[in-house]
């Protein structure tokens, strides 16, 4: 019988899927030491302080919209079942007996939802104005769950202020008091699963997450990747186009220093991106949002349309692109891989790795 979820990697021929909505999407106030450290941890606090709060720009949000349902007739043309659940609105605050929040975003489904075969797990997100961020998923988890799938969360975090430190620029760290880490923290090749170490996820993250995986598969392999990109996601460092062959970044990765296994693979070095101008001066991702890019199956991927180099690059390496836009990826802090959740895919817990 055929699963309702399954997904062990980032590259097998892709069937259902998630996309995100960008509707009633806000940047929360930058006093909230969660905010500032998920959305702009690289400013110090005399930049933070002139960072647009509130929401974002009509236009931002209706061309985003767009892409996205763009994104998803294109994968409906290519055979994939696809769902767009309706954003929460993010227009509504709310509190906590320790603190108070804004909303932010619906975008990116992938940074709060990992998926580890046909398990789902509810990640334990260091921000606070993600909290309440998967509720527009959970009714088609509930369907899921129903149909047999296996849906799990992590302890909710409590999210105090002793959380976030401070470097010595006096911008946010994140400490080991709790669990927390941010489901994009983590990249999966069927029986190995590997966890950045970063603001987005702390050590105590991967321990909580070491610990339950013998629940999901006895000869499951959890490898840290620590030093490698200290700030957010993993997935615009790393990028995993198939067995063997990987895409990494070279403003983050030098090429003495390769995290292990990925040093034995053929890599394709990520051209420098193309830049644009942005609606807003402060964005929430860097200019290498552009290698996020979505896998369909081993030999396709869905890229950044405004990324020649990267086409090339990754034509060059066997890879066939489709070539899409998202024009405001960098401004919402999400690509392809960002704005998706893959919930079901060919490929089952295979030995990728000797």
């Amino acid at each position: 019988m055929r699963r309702p979820v399954n997904s062990w990697d980032e590259f097998t021929q892709l069937r259902e899927i998630l996309i995100g909505d960008a509707t009633t999407s806000r940047v929360p106030r930058m006093t909230d030491p969660s905010a500032w450290l998920a959305c702009y941890p690289t400013l110090t606090p005399a930049e933070i302080e002139r960072v647009h709060q509130g929401e974002f720009p009509k236009q931002v949000i209706e061309e985003s919209n767009e892409d996205l349902a763009e994104l998803e007739q294109t994968l409906r043309e290519l055979g994939v079942t696809t769902h767009r659940p309706p954003a929460v609105d993010h227009s509504r605050s709310f509190s906590t007996p320790y603190w108070d929040a804004d909303g932010y975003i619906s975008y990116c489904p992938r940074d709060i939802t990992l998926i580890l075969g046909s398990t789902i797990i509810e990640a334990p997100s260091p921000m606070r104005s993600r909290y309440f961020e998967i509720f527009n998923l959970r009714p088609l988890f509930q369907r899921y769950s129903d149909e047999g799938a296996t849906w799990i969360s992590a302890p909710r975090p409590q999210l105090r202020d002793e959380l976030y430190a401070r470097d010595p620029l006096g911008r946010p760290l994140l400490a080991e008091g709790e669990p927390v880490f941010d489901a994009a923290n983590v990249l999966r090749l069927g029986r190995d699963i590997f966890y950045q170490v970063s603001r987005s996820g702390n050590e105590t993250g991967m321990r909580w997450l070491a610990s339950i995986l013998p629940m999901l598969g006895s000869d499951l392999r959890l490898h840290p990747l620590r030093d490698v990109y200290g700030y957010t996601h993993i997935d615009s460092t790393i990028a995993i186009l198939r067995p063997g062959l990987v895409m990494l970044n070279p403003d983050r990765i030098d090429p003495d220093k390769v995290p292990a296994p990925f040093d034995s693979w053929d890599i394709v070095w990520c051209p420098e991106p193309t830049v644009h101008p942005t609606a807003l001066p402060h964005t929430l991702s860097e200019r290498w949002i552009s290698m996020n890019l979505l896998m369909v199956n081993p030999e396709t991927a869905i890229v950044d349309a405004f990324q020649p180099d990267l086409l090339r690059a990754l034509e060059k390496a066997g890879i066939t692109v489709i070539p899409r836009k998202l024009r405001h990826a960098r401004v919402l802090g999400g690509g392809f891989h960002c704005v998706t959740l893959d919930v079901l895919r060919d490929g089952g817990c295979q030995t990728y790795l000797s």
